[in-house]
């Protein structure tokens, strides 16, 4: 069996806790990828533009799923945009703004937001994530595609805070945690499989031609879908019991070590 595409989530996974990754090891194996015609996917929580700057050489050869699959491009070309609609933005808005221990992000195509009035060390952490971040006063006067909302919070509410969103928000957002202290809302069904499912649709993929790499709960759609999918040694349990197989910490390059043994045909890959 060949395998076709590789998608990566990032933060814990094919990043190391320091953001970064070893580069030169993969500049080579990305090499080898093309000539092998396997195909790059970045399938992430994060925007666009944050992504884009992990991969200045090659970002308009390989696709991203960006905002946990709310816009997906593909070797520069914009292939796909979820949407809220203006009164499910609000309604979503409106809620977490009545929740004290929430710091909210907006996001949006041309742009995050968040707000003026919180603290500014969570303003500075905002902006480490969002490489397009506004300040603004309120929410209701946005003007642009909306995706998704990221909340902030502290660890001890995470599991609270889900299933507390999850009954208020039924049908208008899917509440899914990103990693510590985060979780997204994002539209029902636009989830990082989803983004998955059209490339591979506009390639003629299937799904046991695919890899998959993750460890949060905001990967568990694309781990179900693939042929092939891995959770990183540093995933919770849950997240380990979802996927297939189970690779090295992401501060020991799990991923890319899953991607030799890809490109050098080793099992499971034979």
């Amino acid at each position: 069996m060949s395998i076709k595409i590789i998608a990566v989530d990032m933060d814990g996974t094919f990043l190391n806790d320091d953001k970064n990754y070893n580069r030169e090891r993969f500049a080579a194996q990305y090499q080898e990828m093309k000539s092998q015609g396997i195909r790059f996917v970045v399938a992430s929580g994060n925007q666009y533009f944050q992504l884009i700057s992990f991969f200045p050489e090659i970002a308009d050869e390989i696709s991203f799923v960006s905002d946990n699959g709310a816009w997906v491009v593909s070797e520069g070309e914009d292939l796909f945009n979820a949407e809220l609609s203006r009164e499910a933005f609000l309604v979503v808005a409106d809620h977490l703004l009545t929740q004290p221990h929430l710091e909210v992000i907006a996001c949006g195509k041309n742009s995050a937001y968040t707000l003026n009035s919180y603290s500014s060390s969570f303003k500075q952490l905002a902006a480490r994530f969002y490489h397009r971040l506004q300040l603004i006063d309120n929410f209701s006067n946005i003007d642009d595609c909306m995706f998704k909302f990221a909340i902030n919070l502290p660890d001890s509410l995470l599991d609270d805070t889900m299933d507390a969103l999850t009954d208020k928000l039924e049908g208008i957002v899917v509440p899914v945690t990103s990693g510590h202290g985060s979780i997204d809302l994002i539209i029902p069904g636009a989830h990082k499989a989803h983004g998955l499912r059209i490339l591979q649709d506009r390639w003629g993929i299937q799904d046991s031609e695919v890899v998959t790499f993750g460890d949060g709960g905001n990967d568990i759609e694309m781990l179900r879908q693939a042929g092939f999918s891995f959770a990183m040694d540093n995933a919770p349990e849950k997240i380990k019991q979802i996927a297939r197989y189970q690779t090295d910490h992401c501060n020991d390059q799990g991923v890319l070590n899953i991607i030799d043994k890809i490109l050098n045909k080793e099992a499971p890959f034979h």
